[in-house]
């Protein structure tokens, strides 16, 4: 296909109507997965007749690192790979290789559930992925099996673990959405298992994402209750900040022995610092995991846009960004629909 430009020159640091600038895509390479989470995908609505994306609607390795390497000319410098489960993607391996080549990429992350790490893990670090996250909400089997729709085991996703600290990915990060009432007791014991090994657990407020989750508000547990929980234990020291707009707070362990992490959506919002956009599989643009709608790209790519004429789309889609849902949390905004967590990942 044509480029307007060759090569496209990098272009001004395009800025949102909040003045934020755009930093970081998180790519959904496939909109499917094989847990059932209910905060997620909840399996009386994602039933073995739910009916996904054909693969042809998939945005193919060539056209995901397209559409990236005109991202960084914006100004992007970090890309999250995410799904539906992204290790269900048979060609997974050529999207990392098609990544890491791209000029001025400074970090190349995975977000997954860890069931199909263990044989995996090898093959993506020497394509050249930096980062690997797992979800993993408790250790206690028959809670693990309640926050997943009783799928998988979690020995297997600890495999998954130890093989991604074999390959060599280091740190590995642990993500733990916590429900009041489902696995909020089982934190100490994750915390306990996972202290001094060099694992980062981070512990994700309970959102309300997508519409099919029966979200409420009763149901979270915040990260100040948390951090409090874990303090009884262990004394731990807040962290300065790796860069603006970390979701995370970071907090260490006083004896050294590590460090956790808590990301506030609900309590603590961090909508000003927000700067990331989100990709789907089937190439829509979306400002917000929060967001009503997305733009579509997989059209004027297939059509035979130029790199110039995609770089307007993003351009303009980013300077028209107004999003902070969740400041606005408990306004008339909260009851619209919104893109479901698994089309874009969390």
């Amino acid at each position: 296909m044509n480029s307007g430009i060759t090569p496209l020159q990098a272009q001004p640091i395009v800025k949102d109507h909040l003045s934020r600038p755009l930093r970081d895509l998180r790519i959904s390479v496939i909109d499917r997965c094989n847990y059932r989470c209910p905060y997620c995908m909840p399996e009386e609505v994602y039933g073995d007749a739910h009916e996904f994306l054909p693969r042809k609607d998939w945005l193919t390795s060539g056209e995901l690192k397209r559409l990236a390497g005109l991202f960084l000319k914006l100004g992007v410098n970090k890309l999250r790979l995410t799904g539906g489960e992204p290790l269900l993607r048979r060609d997974l391996g050529d999207i990392v290789r098609g990544f890491a080549a791209l000029d001025g990429l400074e970090d190349l992350a995975l977000t997954t559930n860890g069931s199909r790490l263990a044989a995996r893990a090898k093959e993506l670090k020497a394509a050249g992925l930096k980062r690997i996250t797992v979800s993993l909400d408790s250790l206690d089997p028959e809670i693990f099996r309640r926050m997943n729709g009783n799928r998988g085991d979690v020995e297997t996703v600890l495999a998954g673990i130890d093989a991604a600290v074999a390959a060599g990915f280091d740190p590995v990060k642990l993500n733990v959405v916590v429900q009041r009432g489902i696995n909020d007791h089982t934190v100490i014991d994750l915390v306990e298992h996972f202290r001094g090994t060099g694992i980062i657990v981070r512990f994700i407020e309970y959102m309300d994402v997508g519409t099919r989750n029966g979200w409420r508000a009763d149901q979270v547990v915040s990260s100040k209750a948390l951090l409090d929980k874990i303090s009884e234990r262990w004394e731990v020291a807040a962290l300065e900040g790796n860069y603006r707009g970390e979701v995370a707070k970071r907090y260490a362990f006083a004896d050294g022995r590590g460090e956790i992490g808590f990301i506030s959506s609900v309590s603590e919002p961090f909508c000003g610092d927000c700067h990331r956009a989100r990709l789907s599989a089937d190439g829509s643009l979306y400002t917000c995991l929060f967001a009503s709608r997305g733009t579509d790209l997989r059209g004027p790519l297939r059509a035979g846009a130029s790199d110039t004429d995609l770089i307007g789309i993003l351009q303009n889609v980013w300077r028209n960004r107004r999003d902070r849902y969740s400041e606005l949390r408990g306004e008339a905004i909260s009851e619209r629909d919104r893109v479901e967590m698994y089309r874009i990942g969390g």
